[in-house]
């Protein structure tokens, strides 16, 4: 009887291992490595375990095509698990996947986005409170997406300038976005906050939070400076997953979700608005200002300028600016019409 380790369990762990170490050289976020690792994961069993370095453009393709057939995932999603598989085989396994052939792609639906009217925006405003209510105001006021709202660090906020510098965006990109003035005293009120549960955690010992992985490494006492403290600090500290210490991380966001969530509830709204809403009205609603198309595409952090347009649809009145004939039916009501 052979005594020889399988071979999938055997290096199944060192596969994990290298892609886990080609992420963090290149410095990408804990989620991302967490995401390409479950896709890798599906990958290998959807194949009976079989080591990806004995299989290549047709195992990848009949992979993309179970996504799309079978399990009727979004565009996104398979393109997400494309990148995954495609990173590994580069920067782990280091070979080119060539052309994949007969793949079935998810259709990408047209969708419009869903933007809120002012007074909607207002309305849901109204029935947060605290933090939830500044991190909300942020969203709208300065077109944050909810992750780059929880990973905004002291250090980001500019007063003298009025300005938010978002790092490391979507793309891994940083860009400048407007500084509300009417959140100025939150935001100063959330400052002092945030002061607070550092000198707590100093007192007990700790006091620093989870910085990116480079910087971790060259800065050392970075991370108890409170310049790179996050604005909303997460309510317990936790285990920092690269470097093994306990730390303060950012609020998770589900806490905002849930708040807005439970908030359009209370305000009646019908429109299945979530966070990401407060984002496409801030660009809807410059737009209907006045504001020039190539400004907003540079406060969203868009790579296309085709990609912001979409935020033109509700610009005119209706439907593309078209009145319905009804409406000049009925404003004057003719001879012999109903009461």
């Amino acid at each position: 009887m052979s005594t020889e380790p399988d071979s999938s369990s055997a290096r199944a762990p060192r596969l994990f291992d290298q892609l886990r170490d080609a992420l963090r050289r290149r410095h990408y976020s804990y989620r991302t490595e967490q995401t390409y690792a479950h896709w890798v994961r599906r990958f290998i069993y959807f194949h009976k375990k079989r080591h990806p370095g004995e299989m290549g453009e047709a195992e990848v393709g009949a992979f993309l095509t179970d996504l799309a057939v079978k399990r009727r995932v979004s565009a996104s999603t398979q393109n997400q698990a494309l990148s995954a598989i495609l990173f590994l085989y580069k920067h782990v396994l280091e070979r080119d996947i060539g052309l994949i052939r007969g793949v079935v792609r998810a259709k990408r639906p047209e969708r419009m986005p869903v933007v809120m009217t002012r007074e909607e925006v207002q309305a849901v405003l109204q029935r947060l409170s605290g933090r939830e209510w500044l991190m909300a105001c942020l969203m709208y006021g300065a077109g944050l997406r909810v992750m780059e709202c929880m990973r905004l660090r002291l250090k980001d906020i500019d007063f003298g300038l009025k300005q938010i510098v978002v790092r490391d965006g979507k793309g891994q990109k940083d860009r400048v976005t407007p500084l509300p003035e009417a959140l100025l005293p939150a935001l100063r009120q959330q400052i002092e906050e945030v002061k607070r549960v550092r000198d707590s955690d100093l007192a007990d010992g700790y006091g620093e939070v989870s910085m990116p992985y480079a910087l971790a490494r060259k800065y050392s006492n970075a991370a108890r400076e409170l310049a790179w403290w996050y604005l909303f600090p997460a309510s317990q500290r936790c285990r920092d997953p690269y470097s093994n210490r306990i730390l303060r991380h950012h609020l998770d966001e589900s806490v905002i979700q849930r708040a807005v969530k439970t908030a359009v509830r209370s305000a009646g709204l019908t429109k299945p608005v979530s966070c990401h809403a407060f984002r496409h009205s801030f660009a809807t609603h410059l737009l209907m200002a006045g504001q020039d198309i190539r400004t907003i595409q540079e406060l969203l952090g868009h790579n296309d300028v085709s990609t912001t347009m979409i935020y033109t649809h509700v610009l005119g009145r209706g439907a593309r600016g078209v009145a319905s004939p009804i409406d000049s039916m009925l404003a004057a009501p003719a001879n012999g019409a109903r009461a």
